[in-house]
């Protein structure tokens, strides 16, 4: 993985415990790269802790929240406290899932005869266009080639892709979409708009996905895959209100449409 990556504050990151200490515990960041974080004693749970040994152990695999990187120390500040049970459980199945759709991607490389380094830039644009991997074989699986159109990735690629994909994920039972425009005159707008399509990116809910792409400006299409059509309609309100109100604290604009006109669509 690119040695320039790094998580971000607030992120849930999936961790092997590295060394336990009497005043914390070292992980690798599974990831990352395997790039180093530390977890402080007063961060191992909430209340007086005694022996760190008494709740992490070396080789123990941990989801933790990320609480501060310093990339010119190489340091990452971890918390294992702040971490509970369902954000736990759905860090660990996005972690599995990226797991599954890495070795999927081998798959493709071994069947199609395509250079590691081809397949290492067809990984970057899957993380670029559908926010994970996984993300982009479940695309696939769901609608076909048409999932990677006006993206990158050839023809036999493709095909290859969305073959491995339908038959080996399982379908969710519904899939929906709304539209948000957000538009901000700051200097630093782009960077904004990003930041609120990654907090609208985060709602997490059990067996359900979040896809959102660029549609033409201003809009954004988010896309919800879910069990059913009520969690579906619940997701995309809370991520369209996600976005909308963090670019509006910014000083930006954001406006909701469930439907788009095909005109305009």
């Amino acid at each position: 993985m690119d040695n320039n990556n790094w998580p971000e504050s607030g992120d849930f990151v999936v961790c092997t415990v590295k060394n336990v200490v009497d005043f914390g515990a070292y992980t690798t960041l599974e990831e990352y790269g395997g790039k180093e974080g530390f977890i402080h004693i007063s961060e191992i749970k909430a209340g007086w802790v005694k022996y760190v040994r008494d709740y992490v152990r070396e080789g123990q695999k941990i989801v933790c929240k990320v609480l501060d990187v310093d990339p010119t120390r190489r340091h990452i500040d971890l918390s294992l406290k702040d971490v509970n049970e369902h954000q736990k459980r759905a860090k660990i199945q996005d972690w599995k899932n990226e797991q599954k759709a890495e070795k999927w991607l081998q798959f493709v490389a071994e069947d199609t005869k395509t250079s590691p380094k081809k397949m290492e830039e067809v990984r970057s644009i899957l993380m670029e266009e559908f926010g994970s991997c996984y993300t982009g074989f479940e695309e696939a699986a769901i609608s076909g080639k048409e999932a990677f159109e006006g993206i990158d990735i050839s023809k036999k690629l493709a095909e290859k892709i969305v073959e491995i994909a339908q038959e080996n994920i399982k379908l969710p039972f519904v899939d929906i979409a709304g539209y948000v425009d957000l538009t901000s005159n700051n200097p630093d707008g782009i960077e904004i708009i990003k930041k609120a399509l990654k907090a609208a990116s985060k709602i997490k809910e059990e067996e359900v996905r979040i896809n959102i792409t660029y549609t033409g400006a201003p809009r954004y299409r988010i896309k919800i895959i879910a069990p059913d059509y009520k969690t579906a309609e619940s997701v995309l309100k809370k991520a369209s209100e996600k976005a909308i109100d963090y670019i509006e604290k910014k000083g930006g604009k954001g406006i909701f449409h469930r439907h788009i006109e095909s005109s305009k669509a």
